[in-house]
Formats: C-alpha cells, structure tokens, sequence
C-alpha cells in the first residue's frame, strides 16, 4: 500500500519519538499530538523496527568495499 510523502514522514517521526519516550523512561501512552499515529508511536515505544525486514548482505560485498580505487 502506498502512503503519501507526508504521511510516511508523520509516521516516521512518530516512531522516532516513540522510540525516545521509552530512553526516557516515560509511560507508553501515546502522546494527544500523535494520536492520528499512534500505531507507530507504539511500535517506536516497544522497539518494532519500521518498515521492512533488514535484506541480506550480498557475498562478497565486504571484499568490494575494501578494495582501494
């Protein structure tokens, strides 16, 4: 499904301080400012990493980035 430039922005930054509340030591309470994103704040709060899963590293990528120019 795809979200608008916006929106990704709203829930990316959601998350973001979602993420901070829970360094913080505040409460996993979503925020009145973020109610309309409250799913990402929360995710943010516990930790679910956004967006998809990491991809892998292809072989040999390592190798290829050391090589000097």
């Amino acid at each position: 499904m795809a979200v608008a430039k916006k929106d990704q922005e709203r829930i990316t930054y959601a998350w973001m301080y979602g993420q901070q509340a829970r360094k913080d030591g505040k409460e996993r309470v979503v925020p009145d400012y973020w109610a309309e994103h409250g799913e990402a704040w929360l995710q943010g709060f516990d930790g679910v990493p956004l967006g998809d899963e990491p991809k892998p590293v292809r072989e040999g990528l390592e190798a290829e980035l050391m090589k000097p120019r």
